[in-house]
Parts: C-alpha cells; sequence; structure tokens
C-alpha cells in the first residue's frame, strides 16, 4: 500500500493547460475514483500519477518520496488500460507472467506467481489459451493479473470497463472491488460513469474542465453537490435545476409562480439563484393540486420496479422517478409537488453551492 499526495499539479500542451493545480491527498489502501465527462483531465492526471505525461508544474508524491521525475517502472504503480493492452501472439500465463520473465525473475518462481494470480481470478483453466479466444471480461481479467502480479503499491484503471457489455460491467465492479478488498492495495480508478463510481469508490473526486469540483464519500457527494455541475452530472436522471429569483418574501421559481419559504440572508432582492430538486423528492399530484407546479407529461420511461416520467414544466424539461402504480399518458396535466427541505440552491453566475439559504420547516401545531 502507499499514500498519494498530489499538490498543485498541472498540465499544458503548448499553450493550453488542461490540467489547474489539483490537489488531492489519498490514504494508504483508499479506493478513489476520478469522475467526469470526456476531456475533463481526469485520464491524464491519472498518467502523470503514473509517469506516462510529464507534470508541467506541482509535485506527485507517492509514500511521501516526490517522483516527478521517476521513471514509470521505478515507482511503484501497475496501470489497467481501457484496450486491455495483451499481447496476441502470447498465451495468457505468458502475458501474465511477462513483467516478471524481464526483471529475470527464475521460471519456477514465475510460474507459481502465475498460478497464484491465476487462482485469484479464476483464470486457471485459461492460462493456456490466446487473447483472442477470451470474452471482453476474461481479457479484463487477465490485464487485472498482469497488474497484480509485479505487486504494486498503487493500482491505477483508466476507464477499463468501457470496452465490456452492460451486464459484464456489473459483473467486473464486483469483482474490482472484491480484488481491492483482498489485496488491500491503494486504488485510483478513472470513469464517466456515475453508477461505476458510486458503487466502486471509498472517495469520488468529480472533475470538470481540469479541475476538481468536489471530493467526499458518494453520499457525500449525491445528498451535498457543491456545484450546480455536480449536481446535474451526478444522479440518474440528472437532478433538475429551475431559475428562481430572490424576493421579499424568500424566493420565486420563475415560470412555476411557486414562493418557497427560505431564508434569503445574504442575498439582495432580485438576485437569480439556481434551484435544484432530485426526480426521486418529487411526487405527482392531481392538476390544481394547491402549491404544486404545473406540468405536461411528455414520456413515461418504465424501469420494471419503477419509471421515469419526464414532463414539461412551462418550457422547461423536468423528470420524476416513481414507484408508485400510477401511469400517466403522455400529453396529460399532472401537478409536481416537493418538500422545499430537500431543495438545493446554487449561484446563477458561477454554479457555486449557496448554503445561506435554509429551508425552513413549519412549528408543529399546538
Amino acid at each position: 500500500m502507499a499514500s498519494i499526495a498530489i499538490r498543485d499539479v498541472r498540465k499544458s500542451y503548448a499553450k493550453m493547460q488542461v490540467v489547474h493545480g489539483v490537489d488531492l491527498d489519498i490514504a494508504s489502501g483508499e479506493f478513489v475514483v476520478i469522475l467526469g465527462p470526456s476531456g475533463c483531465g481526469k485520464s491524464t492526471l491519472l498518467r502523470m500519477i503514473a509517469g506516462l505525461e510529464e507534470i508541467s508544474d506541482g509535485t506527485i508524491a507517492i509514500d511521501g518520496a516526490v517522483v516527478n521525475k521517476l521513471e514509470p517502472r521505478k515507482r511503484g504503480c501497475a496501470m489497467v488500460f481501457q484496450n486491455y493492452a495483451l499481447y496476441p501472439h502470447m498465451s495468457v500465463a505468458q502475458n501474465i507472467g511477462y513483467s516478471l520473465k524481464v526483471a529475470g525473475v527464475p521460471a519456477a518462481e514465475r510460474t507459481q506467481r502465475i498460478q497464484a494470480v491465476a487462482r485469484i481470478l479464476e483464470l486457471e483453466h485459461l492460462l493456456d489459451r490466446k487473447p483472442m479466444a477470451l470474452s471482453g471480461g476474461q481479457r479484463q481479467r487477465v490485464a487485472m493479473g498482469r497488474a497484480m502480479i509485479r505487486e504494486p503499491k498503487v493500482f491505477l484503471f483508466d476507464e477499463p470497463l468501457s470496452n465490456l457489455d452492460a451486464k459484464l460491467r456489473v459483473q467486473m465492479r464486483s469483482e474490482i472491488r472484491k480484488l481491492h478488498r483482498r489485496l488491500n492495495a491503494t486504488s485510483v480508478f478513472v470513469t464517466h460513469d456515475q453508477v461505476e463510481a458510486m458503487t466502486l469508490a471509498d472517495r469520488l473526486v468529480v472533475m470538470n474542465g481540469g479541475r476538481v469540483e468536489q471530493v467526499g464519500t458518494p453520499a457525500q457527494v449525491y445528498s451535498r453537490p457543491a456545484s450546480r455541475f455536480v449536481a446535474t452530472f451526478v444522479g440518474a436522471p440528472a437532478m433538475n435545476v429551475l431559475e428562481g429569483e430572490v424576493t421579499l418574501e424568500g424566493l420565486s421559481l420563475l415560470g412555476g409562480g411557486r414562493k418557497l419559504n427560505v431564508s434569503r440572508a445574504g442575498l439582495s432582492v432580485g438576485s437569480k439563484v439556481a434551484v435544484g430538486i432530485r426526480p426521486e423528492a418529487v411526487g405527482m399530484v392531481a392538476p390544481g393540486t394547491p402549491g404544486a407546479l404545473a406540468a405536461t407529461v411528455d414520456l413515461v420511461e418504465e424501469l420494471g420496479a419503477g419509471r421515469v416520467v419526464y414532463v414539461d414544466l412551462d418550457g422547461a424539461p423536468f423528470s420524476v422517478v416513481t414507484s408508485e402504480t400510477v401511469h400517466p399518458e403522455p400529453g396529460s396535466a399532472i401537478g409536481l409537488q416537493f418538500s422545499e427541505t430537500d431543495l438545493h440552491f446554487f449561484s446563477s453566475e458561477t454554479g457555486s453551492r449557496l448554503d445561506v439559504f435554509k429551508a425552513s420547516v413549519p412549528e408543529p401545531a399546538l
């Protein structure tokens, strides 16, 4: 195991900066997932940890030792790639044990270590096969075995499940997590898939535009997003966001006509605020229900155990997740109802979370 300390790390290509001053601490034995859209700099950051990309500025330390100028093979990291990167002319056993052969490890010891890794990954019956004779999931396990056999301090995963079908992705997520617990290794996993991120991570690092937007446990990031970007990127379907305006009475949802009973401390009347609400926190009621927002059903997606109802809210798209038996028809009118304690508030200018708003809970009747 090894800790990783990233301090003000930047990466530029010519005059274009793609990673902007990232600071991050990863504890020994921790499983950290870096999540973000394509082009946000997450894979570049991972490759800088591995030594496959030069660091333009800042420092990366592994186990307290700065590794900026250290060759990749001397950093104690093993990387699992999206495309597996297996040697097609070699057998599974030869692929797994190749790094040991290059290092001059005796054949008998190589065989013993290959067998041990194969047992953990359930590859013993496939050791004589070539990669072309394997399924996608089996190839990914071989790639993981090749990393494991080096007994690295740090495992680095660069979107390793992207090429697998949906069923295999679920299976491999489980296998990677179990493997992490068994080896008690330090793991850094890069993905754009939020389900992968939420199910695998001890902590999430959400990146956008080369910057870290938020670091926290999956539950923290989901329940208390630090920015509008995080709020709409983490969660499926995405968080609904409505525009609001601060008034003397509190806050008015633009287009919905609903007044929110919130404190407006710290913001002046007329300020614009984005108001977020998770689809699963919204209820559907009869049109015309007092306090409900009027909407029109656009589409209903069946999920088996529930459904997603997509509606038009005064020209704005809005979604509701429900497990109720109600099944509204496209084109029908419904009302949307939610508790003000489930709302999230963000600056319309910066996108940052606003905690000056505190939704008030009515006093219980005496």
